[in-house]
């Protein structure tokens, strides 16, 4: 008997989360892509959300002006997605959501060309990464840009993350809350430990030990998403795959893209990169 492929839900996941979205994570949210894209005006621009999530990043991208294309595999996530753009009463013009996969070229030519394509933290999920990364390509206009986030090879440290994972899917339901608040009070015990060493260390080099606490208190999740949610999110994730910077660098090199920004992460999150997209003259040189 052939076994069902093991996909995590991450729309479910979303739902939870859109439940409780506030505007000033749309704020941080909006802020980070702003960041990442070097702009805060995406009027005119043809935008791509590929693997839109919890629409989250479209909603954002709409309101930067563009004109927005939003797809995901997931239909929770395709219905999160719907559903903030309701939320935000905007019209089919400007901002249509749909149903359907990144590994799919005949769904993707059908979608037309973009300026921006954007897909963060999901080529990674999708079981066929560099597969993915490949689909994506012919959608970026000349000069484009591609905005994407892989999953941080970390050598062995990777590898016990996969085991991880695999062992929620593994596990019986009832067990999978408190395998990932296990995980998650693990976290914070290592946060606490490394906090309070840096207070220690502060309190015999004669210094502020208040400002190790104060930093770990004001703390805010990045590009407006949820503590918990997230833990679960990268807990869940599966299929899961990681890269180094300079495969990457290396596999968009080749098809003809330059790469013009790079955030690498020293643990086992996402690095980002944004790559624009060489003239056909210069690619065939």
């Amino acid at each position: 008997m052939v076994q069902p492929e093991i996909r995590f839900r991450f729309g479910r996941n979303w739902q939870k989360f859109e439940r409780q979205l506030t505007e000033r994570q749309v704020a941080a949210a909006r802020e980070s892509m702003q960041e990442l894209l070097k702009t805060t005006d995406l009027t005119g621009k043809r935008f791509l959300d590929a693997g839109s999530g919890s629409g989250l990043f479209s909603l954002c991208a709409f309101q930067l002006g563009a004109s927005v294309t939003s797809f995901d595999y997931d239909t929770d996530s395709v219905a999160c997605t719907q559903h903030l753009k309701e939320r935000e009463n905007a019209n089919d013009d400007r901002w249509r959501v749909l149903e359907g996969s990144v590994l799919d070229a005949e769904f993707l030519k059908q979608l037309g060309i973009f300026d921006v394509v954007y897909s963060w933290g999901v080529l990674h999920h999708t079981g066929q990464m560099w597969n993915a990364f490949e689909r994506l390509i012919p959608s970026i206009a000349e000069h484009g840009t591609l905005a994407i986030a892989i999953y941080n090879d970390q050598g062995l440290a990777s590898r016990i993350w996969s085991v991880t994972k695999s062992l929620y899917h593994r596990l019986p339901r009832i067990l999978r809350l408190p395998y990932l608040l296990m995980i998650f009070l693990w976290g914070f015990l290592c946060r606490f430990t490394t906090t309070a060493l840096a207070v220690l260390v502060r309190l015999i080099t004669l210094k502020n030990p208040i400002i190790p606490i104060s930093r770990w208190r004001n703390e805010e999740r990045p590009r407006g998403m949820h503590r918990w949610y997230d833990h679960v999110d990268w807990v869940g994730g599966w299929p899961f795959e990681v890269a180094r910077p300079g495969e990457i660098f290396r596999f968009a090199y080749d098809r003809g893209f330059d790469l013009i920004r790079l955030e690498t992460t020293p643990g086992s999150g996402c690095n980002e990169y944004v790559f624009r997209r060489r003239n056909q003259r210069s690619i065939e040189r």
